[in-house]
């Protein structure tokens, strides 16, 4: 499997070797950024980055993204999370501690189009995409030659009505619980509520429209006859209700009448292929938490 080269890779895992993030949701109430800091202050943590958020400061809920640099992160992991569970029980924090230095492992789900798939294999190949890529599944046999030249395992999995549960649960099996994040790279197949139930919030898709509106198949099609001045791209989580998960990107394109469907198609690939990559390194990077139907995404 391609990975980035050992002294790149050294060199990442140096710069990030002591480097944490911290993510938090709670309650908003007084106190939380005192405590918080006083916490790692006493760890002997220096705080490179702090990003907060409040939906209501009387009666909303607060989300915090912090990153510090503490020695011996690696050996005193556990240490620091027992040592902040107080912490977080008194004011009710939805929390987690995440090591910069290690990467999320990552699938890729594709059909036909390869434009989307590409973009992310090149970041990856470049060392822009910090996630090893474990495997590339689809329900088509098309991308075998390309994703096997950068060195990746291709699973090919038909997908028919009639066998739409066993291929997934093929598609499960090929996983092997062994995941972080699924990505969706123009993927034309609906997941089924038992799939996303093994990964929960961990699964983005690309919709080649800017959502809500067009939603399901053909939104170049259905934009062209509504004769619209833009058009765009969301990337968004996955859930049951079709595209209408928590938004992660979205970017727009400007069009005219003179433009065909074909020529929207091929204005919005650009925007599609942008929108992913920076959703999916953004997640990568914890800096997107859902609140509901909505994310909060930090920069």
């Amino acid at each position: 499997m391609h990975r980035l080269s050992e002294r790149e890779w050294q060199a990442y895992r140096q710069k990030n070797k002591d480097r944490a993030r911290m993510l938090i949701s709670c309650p908003d109430q007084a106190g939380i950024v005192a405590a918080v800091s006083s916490f790692l202050f006493e760890q002997g943590a220096n705080i490179v980055q702090s990003d907060q958020y409040t939906t209501d400061p009387e009666t909303g809920r607060f989300f915090m993204r912090i990153e510090f640099d503490v020695v011996n992160l690696e050996e005193r992991y556990e240490a620091i999370k027992d040592a902040f569970r107080p912490v977080a029980e008194s004011f009710g924090m939805d929390w987690s501690l995440v090591e910069a230095k290690k990467r999320k492992k990552m699938a890729i789900f594709v059909s036909k189009e390869d434009h989307c798939l590409l973009e992310l294999l090149w970041l990856w190949k470049s060392g822009a995409l910090h996630a090893d890529i474990e495997i590339v599944v689809s329900n088509h046999p098309d991308m075998r030659e390309t994703v096997e030249s950068f060195g990746l395992p291709y699973r090919h999995i038909p997908v028919t009505k009639e066998r739409k549960a066993e291929a997934e649960e093929e598609q499960l099996a090929a996983l092997g619980g062994g995941v972080d994040v699924i990505v969706l790279a123009r993927y034309m197949q609906i997941l089924s509520p038992r799939f996303l139930q093994e990964y929960p919030m961990r699964i983005i898709n690309i919709h080649h429209s800017f959502l809500p509106a067009f939603v399901g198949a053909k939104p170049y099609e259905q934009a062209y006859r509504r004769g619209v001045k833009l058009i765009g791209a969301t990337a968004h989580y996955v859930t049951e209700e079709l595209d209408a998960g928590p938004i992660i990107e979205q970017d727009v394109q400007r069009v005219t009448h003179e433009e065909d469907v074909e020529a929207l198609k091929q204005l919005g690939r650009q925007v599609e292929r942008t929108v992913l990559a920076r959703a999916v390194n953004w997640h990568l990077e914890d800096r997107v938490l859902v609140y509901g139907n909505k994310t909060i995404v930090f920069p």
